[in-house]
C-alpha cells in the first residue's frame, strides 16, 4: 500500500468521479499535494478526513457532497510572460488588471495558486512536436500544472521569435549556430524564453562553456534595450522590441503565445472589456503595425481546465 494515492485510486477509494476530486482539491477542501505537476494525496491524511466526516464535524466525506465552498478570490492581475502587445492592450483597453510579468514558469505557478486572473504563457514542450504544432506550445505545461483549475487555454498570438543584433553586426548571424562565443543577453530563468533559448542552444551543440551571458532580462523590451547599449550583442527576441530600439531581426522560428483565464474570471467586468478590446480594429491595426504577430486565431480554445 503507498503513503500517496494517484486521482484515480482516491476517487475509486471514495466511490466518486475523478472530476469530483478534482472539484475539492481545486477548492480545498481535501488534502492533496502537487508533485511534478500531478496531484498526489496523502493517505493517511485522507483516512482521517474521512473519519472526520464520519465523526460529524463538518469535515470529510460529509462535506463532499454539500455545497462547494467559495474557491480562493483571485486578485485582478495579469500574470506571465511579458508580450509587447498584450502590454499595450491591457492598458489600451482600460480593462483595470495589473500586471505582473515576470516569465511564463512564474505565471503558471503563481495561476496555480490563485495569485491572479489570467496569465500570458509561451512554454515549449519538443516531446509534444516541432515549434509549428499546436500540441508543442504551452498544452502540456497547463495539463501538468493547472489541471485541477477552473480555466481555459485560449490563443493570443502566433509570434515570430528570433535574433535582436546590432546592424553592424548583422551579417554574422544568421542562425543559432552563430551565437557561439557571443556574448548573450539571456532571460530569467523563470521566462519562457530562457527555456527555448537553452534548447536550441543544446539543439544546435552549444554547451554553457561556448558563451558568454550578460545578466538576465526581465522583459523583452529590457533584453532589446540592453544589445541596444551595447552591453550584449545578441539576444533571443521579438521582432516588435528589435523595431522599437532599431535593431537587426533575424527570423529563427515562429511560437503560440496563450492566455490562461480564471473560467469565472473570463466572464468578469475586467476580462470582457479587455476581449471585447482585443476584437476592435484599433487592436488589429496595432498587432499589423508592431509587426511579427499572426491574429488569425485569436481567442480559439486549446484546453479547457477541471
Amino acid at each position: 500500500m503507498t503513503e500517496y494515492m494517484t486521482t484515480k485510486e482516491l476517487a475509486d477509494f471514495l466511490r466518486i468521479k475523478q472530476r469530483k476530486v478534482y472539484d475539492l482539491a481545486a477548492t480545498g477542501r481535501i488534502p492533496c499535494s502537487r508533485a511534478m505537476g500531478k496531484l498526489l494525496f496523502p493517505r493517511a491524511e485522507i483516512e482521517a478526513w474521512v473519519a472526520r466526516g464520519m465523526a460529524g464535524d463538518g469535515g470529510g466525506m460529509a462535506a463532499a457532497g454539500a455545497a462547494p465552498q467559495p474557491a480562493k478570490v483571485r486578485p485582478g492581475v495579469f500574470l506571465g510572460s511579458h508580450d509587447p502587445l498584450l502590454d499595450w492592450a491591457l492598458r489600451q483597453s482600460r480593462c483595470g488588471l495589473a500586471t505582473f510579468f515576470d516569465g511564463s514558469a512564474d505565471g503558471l505557478e503563481r495561476f496555480a495558486n490563485a495569485e491572479g486572473m489570467a496569465a500570458g504563457l509561451h512554454m515549449f514542450d519538443p516531446e509534444a512536436g516541432g515549434s509549428d504544432d499546436d500540441a508543442a506550445w504551452n498544452i502540456g505545461w497547463v495539463r501538468r500544472y493547472a489541471e485541477a483549475a477552473p480555466c481555459v487555454l485560449v490563443e493570443f498570438a502566433w509570434r515570430e521569435r528570433g535574433l535582436i543584433v546590432d546592424p553592424t553586426t548583422a551579417d554574422q548571424f544568421k542562425s543559432i549556430a552563430d551565437l557561439r562565443g557571443r556574448l548573450i543577453v539571456p532571460r530569467q530563468a523563470e521566462a519562457g524564453t530562457q527555456a527555448l533559448l537553452e534548447h536550441l542552444l543544446a539543439e544546435a551543440g552549444i554547451g554553457p562553456e561556448d558563451c558568454v551571458m550578460t545578466e538576465p532580462a526581465r522583459t523583452e523590451t529590457d533584453a532589446a534595450e540592453v544589445v541596444a547599449s551595447h552591453m550584449g550583442e545578441v539576444t533571443l527576441g521579438l521582432r516588435p522590441s528589435a523595431a522599437q530600439f532599431k535593431l537587426e531581426f533575424v527570423p529563427i522560428l515562429r511560437e503560440r503565445f496563450d492566455l490562461l483565464v480564471d473560467r469565472k474570471a473570463w466572464f468578469e467586468p475586467p476580462m470582457q472589456a479587455f476581449l471585447a478590446f482585443c476584437r476592435s480594429e484599433e487592436f488589429r491595426f496595432k498587432a499589423k503595425t508592431m509587426g511579427g504577430y499572426d491574429i488569425t486565431d485569436l481567442g480559439k480554445v486549446h484546453f479547457v481546465g477541471a
